[in-house]
């Protein structure tokens, strides 16, 4: 490979996709989402299948979870039929995307599980007055009250660029 461009999208694809496995994510949304940032133009998912050298329908899939979480926009190209896509270059907006539809179901989830312990905790200690259930409720409280307090920041950063931008009536700039 003598073209130092592309060499540059090869090296942002492969940071890309450590840094999403590194998260949790499929290394291949990472590699997607590198490819469509550093291309001038919108790409069909045949192109995207080409430059990565991977199946039509693994990339169909990965760029549909890069849309939910607004990593990746559909884009309409005059003339033709296909599906083109582009990165949404929003980190802001990609923050609050990963947060709406990842960490904030997974701070419910917790909630209601430490809610759970704690009731279960707290009958327990009704009927048994034992000490490990009331160390075990002092512990739950603390963890709950933590986990309300992220889910709140969560709430707050997701926000955040929208307060910022009706505050100072900043437009959207790519």
């Amino acid at each position: 490979m003598n073209n130092p461009v592309e060499e540059i999208r090869e090296g942002l694809m492969e940071a890309m996709g450590r840094i999403t496995s590194f998260w949790g994510f499929s290394r291949i949304m990472g590699q997607l989402y590198g490819l469509l940032y550093l291309s001038p133009n919108p790409l069909t998912l045949d192109e995207m299948s080409e430059s990565l050298a991977i199946s039509k329908g693994n990339v169909s899939i990965n760029i549909r979870a890069l849309e939910r979480w607004s990593m990746v926009k559909a884009v309409w190209v005059k003339g033709d039929r296909k599906d083109y896509y582009e990165a949404e270059t929003d980190f802001w907006k990609i923050v609050k995307g990963v947060l709406r539809e990842r960490e904030k179901k997974e701070f419910d989830l917790a909630l209601d599980s430490v809610g759970k312990l704690l009731r279960k905790s707290v009958e327990t200690q009704k009927t048994a007055k034992s000490a490990e259930a009331a160390f075990a409720i002092e512990r739950l409280k603390k963890l709950e009250d933590f986990i309300q307090t992220m889910d709140k920041l969560v709430g707050v950063l997701m926000t955040l660029e929208d307060i910022k931008r009706n505050l100072f009536g900043l437009t959207k700039k790519k």
